[in-house]
């Protein structure tokens, strides 16, 4: 026999031959198989019959050993062994008597063999669903787990471009399962011409097939609820691949959302009995508002706990501490710390008001015992207030003297900086200086050329500007100085180099003399403006420079405001546990680092608003 490719050589014959005349041959390559991988290909050939025949070597006695389909024939034998009623069964095999070309088959079978790609599975399980199979069926017709059939029919009524370009390697199966969140098919198409061969995330691509949709981790969504947005004819979308769930109509969510907050303020006053409330829409609470406003806090009266109590409350507490504390013990410690913390009395509530918001997390926050100014009179009648208001005592400074006047150097060289490409304001500032239009008795500037400090005493982060560099210290000049002997000749030379180089020679020193908060804070403001003044050019906060030089409450306080969030996000719990060093070096990479930003979930709007952060100390 003359030996061809067996791939394309029709050998051998079919022969119905009696199970129990095979025997698995020494050739058959797979030597070891999973009970599992024969019970379940045995279900499969029992509900379906054995579609691809058996391959084997006829022996000198008579009888077949398998060269290929060792698994269908345990399977098989699997089957005639657990029959009730044990019946003669026979197998059609595809017979040599070539131990050579037997052992071609086997080889042959074993390296042909090939998983089904995700898109051939799509198509595959789709076409059987469309004929009546069920899962089930369908899992044992491919010896696969019923999960990974649901997996794919979830793709199958992609449109088949989607399914084409999976097929062609064109998109990954993450992006196909991204398809089927979108309810328009226009757009769906749209896009995969778009990210055919590029590489894209999952989550930029659900962003883009589902533009207008609301996530239901949106505050909005914790807040209204699903069962009464879809009770109100909002439809939502499902991401078959996970738990997120999407809110397709947000014009609906927003009126759902300011329905049910403005129901929350009401109720302040009609059923809490407070003297007014106020929604606010965002999430936060903008304290510059409060004190704009001139708002008065009152505080809820303290509550007593008797020595029983008190001593409940301290075992409670050290139990919590400890983290040994059951659901019960902390239902009766939150009891004892809300008889603690008090409540507002009925009078407080008569002349004050409460300020109501849904935070991120779609919880209401209330912050009550609010007196505005037209209310302060009858509150200090009813008592309420004690005293009428006075100026509160200037809190302690979280920054250092030496940290504030590093900061003023900076603020300083951002403004001289800003001077030098503004010579024309320059001379209007120096002959302002000069004249008495700035009043006789005033010196706005330091026109003895003096040398205010511009360098803060850590150079970290700054960016120094050599023309901002003063002349010889006067302390050692006289040891490096020159002396002009000739100053007629000198001038004449000063004079010949022109007005250009004059006027660049006035700029800086002008700018090199100007004193921090020239004349008053709000005209050394007013320079700072008309100059377009950049702290931020000429400097970036780091560890070293400024956040090492703070206290860890204040660091704490800087997330939250970098964070747009307070102190009970989870990302400014686990910032908590940090060292103040680590603290320090955390914050430093959320100014400038891009990684660190996408870890820490910051929005395009919060990344433009650390780009131009600076201190509040200045």
């Amino acid at each position: 026999m003359t030996k061809q490719d067996p791939i394309l050589t029709d050998t051998g014959s079919i022969e119905l031959v009696p199970l129990d005349a095979l025997t698995l041959s020494d050739l058959n390559p797979r030597k070891s198989v999973s009970d599992v991988h024969i019970d379940t290909l045995a279900a499969s050939i029992a509900r379906f019959g054995l579609i691809q025949n058996l391959a084997g070597l006829r022996t000198k006695k008579g009888r077949v050993e398998i060269v290929a389909g060792g698994c269908r024939l345990r399977a098989l034998q699997k089957i005639a062994a657990e029959a009730e009623t044990p019946a003669p069964v026979t197998v059609p095999v595809r017979i040599t008597e070539d131990a050579e070309e037997a052992a071609i088959w086997a080889n042959a079978e074993n390296a042909a063999r090939e998983a089904l790609t995700p898109a051939d599975e799509i198509r595959a399980f789709g076409a059987m669903t469309a004929k009546g199979a069920t899962v089930p069926d369908i899992a044992l017709a491919f010896a696969t787990s019923e999960a990974r059939v649901y997996q794919r029919l979830a793709l199958a009524a992609l449109p088949a471009p989607v399914i084409d370009a999976l097929a062609a390697g064109e998109i990954t199966l993450g992006a196909a399962k991204a398809f089927t969140l979108s309810q328009d098919a226009a757009l769906s198409l749209t896009l995969l011409e778009q990210i055919k061969g590029q590489p894209i995330s999952e989550a930029q691509l659900k962003s883009a097939l589902t533009p207008e949709a609301v996530t239901g981790s949106d505050r909005r969504a914790l807040f209204v609820g699903q069962e009464a947005y879809e009770a109100a004819g909002g439809a939502i979308t499902r991401d078959l691949f996970s738990q997120a769930v999407y809110f397709t109509d947000p014009a609906l969510l927003d009126d759902l959302f300011d329905e049910r907050l403005e129901a929350a303020r009401a109720a302040l006053v009609a059923d809490a009995g407070w003297l007014w409330a106020e929604a606010k829409r965002e999430p936060w609470l903008n304290y510059y508002e409060i004190d704009q406003a001139k708002l008065t806090r009152l505080y809820p009266v303290e509550g007593d706990l008797s020595d029983a109590e008190a001593e409940d409350y301290d075992r409670l507490a050290e139990m919590c501490e400890a983290g040994v504390l059951d659901a019960d013990g902390e239902a009766r410690l939150a009891d004892l710390q809300a008889t603690l913390d008090g409540s507002y009395t009925d009078d407080q509530k008569r002349v004050s008001g409460c300020l109501i918001l849904v935070n991120q997390s779609g919880k209401v926050e209330i912050t009550a015992g609010l007196v505005r100014p037209e209310d302060k009179d009858v509150a200090l009648a009813a008592g309420v207030l004690t005293a009428p208001d006075r100026p509160a005592p200037a809190p302690k400074s979280p920054y250092s003297q030496k940290l504030r006047t590093d900061m003023q150097a900076i603020r300083l060289a951002a403004v001289q900086s800003a001077l030098l490409a503004k010579p024309d304001l320059v001379l209007d500032l120096l002959a302002f200086g000069l004249s008495e239009a700035s009043g006789s008795f005033e010196s706005l500037f330091d026109l003895r050329l003096g040398r205010p400090n511009n360098v803060p005493s850590i150079e970290d982060g700054f960016d120094h500007e050599p023309r901002l560099d003063h002349g010889l210290d006067p302390t050692t000049g006289w040891q490096t100085g020159t002396r002009v002997d000739d100053l007629e000749e000198a001038f004449a030379a000063f004079r010949a180099s022109g007005k250009k180089a004059r006027n660049a020679v006035l700029t800086e020193a002008f700018a090199r003399a100007l004193p921090d908060q020239a004349g008053s804070e709000g005209f050394f403001a007013a320079i700072a403006a008309e100059a377009k003044a950049d702290i931020r050019a000429h400097w970036t906060p780091t560890a070293e420079n400024f956040f090492s030089r703070v206290s860890a409450g204040v660091l704490t306080d800087l997330l939250c405001t970098f964070l747009d969030c307070d102190t009970r996000d989870a990302r400014v719990v686990a910032f908590g546990k940090l060292k103040k060093a680590e603290k320090a070096e955390k914050l430093e990479k959320l100014i400038g680092d891009a990684t660190t930003q996408k870890l820490m979930g910051l929005t395009s709007e919060q990344k433009d608003k650390l780009a131009i952060w600076v201190p509040d100390c200045l």
